[in-house]
């Protein structure tokens, strides 16, 4: 039987060591043996998917290898429904973000292309690692490349932008190392044996110190990462200033690490921590709904309000995740996808006009619907999917968190779904100030160079707009994925405190 977790990790190593053979003066084909790269993961991961077993419980594919035996870490990997939807998501949005990367990315392609295939080995790794410390391994990779990716390839003020996103992320992973450390030794004291192991970790009650100290640890890591409030900070400065591709992947996939750590680590193991600091997490998501609206309503830069309406849909996540109730961490979780599709979208979006214009004001950018028919078109479609129109994907995850949300605390659920209006406003507010009013003075002054999309955005698109439409359509397929990995979420959740104090 073939390996197939660790084909999809490390395939994209084997590219990165193609282009490394590759002349300098061949950028071209450096640019096609990289999405090639990412083409073969994607494929391997749809070999998993068509595999996968909604019936099976358990996690499936595993491999298990010892690695540094003394101290009991091993190389474990496997997936669940909701890892191997995610890493579905992650191959895909990898290979589209290599595609869109062939036009604006002029210089150092060759370290480039490498550096994006060793970000999709640790986005990868992270969740399909079975392993707390091999978790951690790849979870610290994935921070270098994005750092470099921002730093080299970014706008002018990238230094302070990918220094900012390097201090916050290493910051919460430290810490976390920290956390599964504890974690380790309390149990090697309880039992005599050294293990990393999630089905060794997951269900072992540790002690209630333990248990809030780990917990803190693992959600300054995974709230850094979401971002919720108020660590949220470092994401827009990193959405503006990194290039295109570079925020499609941050946005599509960097996110979901932390919302997949919560639900696959957090949860289980720390299950009366959990239950301890839901309210003040679930104050966090509430508040971070609103201000990431809020805050979005007024934005004056394209990619600004895109990457602040991230916050506030991020939210719903975490909401999701610690009501500790089934349709909500089910909403969550196809909310992850259902974001990464669609924000991703969004951010090729505004890479396809920056290229036109190098600008991303309002002010600059409107009338685009006459010059632009097709990319006006396009951009509709994904703002309504954003804004949770019915039959696309975009409604569905949201209306699972407030359907849950509500049978558990009615209040913030009613508060969740008023804000919802903040985001439909911020997004028609967008759409008609760049498509409907009259051309602006600045796009007249473009002439010729201002056409409609070429074919390789059409491809980067399409995959996207299909997705959104066929989930938003049957979402039932994901749902009978995710089913059953967050039954088992919960059932470890309920030995822990009743959430009876909610409103």
């Amino acid at each position: 039987m073939l390996p197939l977790v660790s084909l999809t990790i490390f395939t994209p190593l084997v590219g990165a060591l193609l282009i490394a053979f590759v002349p300098r003066d061949r950028p071209q084909l450096t640019r096609w043996v990289a999405f090639a790269t990412t083409l073969v993961t994607l494929g391997w991961s749809l070999v998993m998917l068509a595999g996968f077993s909604t019936s099976a419980s358990g996690f499936q594919f595993t491999e298990d290898v010892p690695w540094i035996p003394f101290f009991g870490i091993r190389y474990q990997v496997g997936v669940d429904g909701i890892s191997l939807i995610l890493i579905v998501l992650t191959t895909l949005l990898t290979a589209i973000s290599v595609l869109a990367s062939f036009r604006p990315i002029q210089d150092r392609v060759k370290e480039y292309m490498i550096t994006f295939l060793v970000l999709e080995i640790g986005m990868v790794g992270v969740f399909a690692a079975l392993d707390l410390f091999l978790f951690y391994v790849f979870w610290e990779v994935v921070l270098v490349p994005m750092y470099l990716i921002i730093g080299i390839w970014g706008g002018a003020n990238r230094i302070y932008a990918t220094i900012k996103f390097m201090l916050y992320t290493l910051v919460g992973s430290l810490l976390m190392l920290v956390g599964i450390l504890a974690t380790a030794f309390e149990y090697h004291a309880s039992t005599g044996v050294w293990s990393f192991a999630y089905q060794d970790l997951a269900g072992f009650h540790f002690s209630p110190a333990l248990q809030v100290f780990a917990f803190v640890t693992f959600f300054l890591a995974f709230a850094i990462k979401v971002p919720m409030f108020p660590f949220h900070t470092w994401l827009p400065d990193a959405h503006v200033e990194a290039p295109t591709a570079g925020s499609v992947i941050l946005a599509g996939v960097l996110l979901k690490l932390g919302g997949y750590g919560f639900i696959r680590y957090s949860l289980p193991l720390y299950p009366d921590a959990a239950h301890t600091f839901a309210p003040a997490i679930i104050a966090l998501s509430v508040i971070a709904i609103i201000y990431g609206a809020v805050v979005a309503v007024v934005q004056p830069d394209f990619k600004k309000l895109v990457a602040y309406s991230s916050v506030s849909h991020m939210g719903f996540v975490t909401l999701g995740i610690f009501v500790f109730q089934s349709q909500a961490m089910q909403g969550a979780v196809f909310q992850m996808v259902n974001h990464g599709l669609i924000t991703g979208a969004l951010f090729l979006c505004v890479g396809v006009i920056y290229e036109r214009t190098h600008d991303r004001r309002f002010a600059n950018l409107g009338g685009l619907a006459g010059r632009l028919p097709l990319y006006a078109t396009t951009l509709g479609f994904f703002m309504l999917a954003s804004a949770g129109l019915p039959g696309l994907s975009g409604f569905v995850g949201e209306f699972l968190v407030l359907i849950g949300t509500f049978a558990v605390a009615p209040l913030v659920a009613g508060i969740a779904a008023i804000v919802m209006v903040l985001g439909a406003t911020y997004l028609f507010y967008m759409f008609q100030q760049v498509v409907f009013v009259d051309l602006s003075d600045f796009l007249k002054g473009l002439g010729d160079h201002l056409h409609d999309m070429a074919p390789i955005e059409i491809a980067t698109l399409v995959p996207l707009a299909a997705l959104v439409l066929l989930l938003g359509l049957f979402p039932a397929p994901v749902l009978d994925m995710i089913q059953g990995p967050v039954s088992g979420v919960l059932d470890h959740v309920s030995h822990g405190v009743a959430l009876g104090f909610l409103p």
